[in-house]
């Protein structure tokens, strides 16, 4: 019988941080612990911006970027060139392509790839929205920034398809993503060399 090694709210604090990526029981268990010896310092200015983020935290609805406005900070700036429009999975895959500098277009945020395996289709994804966002748009460039994954494949070329009819320009990422990997996990430098090498589909 496993007995318990701290009261119960401890406990749940550890299993809350055991469910973030990288932490398993052992790390969540650390970070706990580091957590409470440092009480004043790292537990409660962590809760009152746990809570605030909570609070504050909206879905951009035209991108579907997260921000504390909506639309969000992206979509409203306006030195971005509105003729590109880079299609991500995630909006960490949006941070990682900020963090290179190379881009400065416009974001659609598709909410994952198509899974058979997940039970995952087109109408889990945020494709209707991006079609409405092209509709009777000129000029326009679309990048595929899609990870080099069976299902970011499928996804690409899925939407190469529906975005066909349109009439833009779409292209993907080229040299520098490997195959397997995924776009919040590249450093710059291959984020930068991506861009620089994309190329119609």
């Amino acid at each position: 019988m496993k007995v318990a090694l701290s009261g119960p709210e401890i406990e749940r604090l550890v299993q809350a941080l055991g469910k973030l990526p990288g932490l398993g029981p052992r790390s969540a268990r650390r970070a706990a612990l580091a957590l409470i010896k440092k009480r004043e310092t790292l537990l409660d200015p962590l809760t009152v911006a746990l809570r605030e983020a909570a609070e504050a935290i909206k879905v951009c609805h035209v991108c579907g970027h997260i921000d504390t406005t909506d639309p969000c900070g992206l979509c409203v700036d306006p030195r971005r060139d509105d003729s590109l429009l880079c299609v991500v999975e995630d909006v960490g895959d949006i941070w990682a392509l900020e963090r290179s500098g190379v881009y400065r277009g416009r974001y659609h945020v598709l909410g994952g790839t198509l899974s058979a395996l997940d039970g995952r289709g087109p109408d889990a994804l945020n494709i209707p929205a991006l079609l409405d966002r092209i509709e009777g748009k000129t000029g326009l460039e679309i990048v595929l920034a899609l990870s080099a994954t069976v299902e970011g494949q499928a996804t690409a070329h899925y939407l190469t398809e529906q975005l066909s009819r349109s009439g833009a320009q779409v292209t993907r990422l080229g040299h520098g993503v490997p195959i397997g990997g995924e776009l919040g996990y590249l450093d710059e430098g291959t984020l930068a060399a991506a861009f620089k090498s994309r190329r119609p589909l």
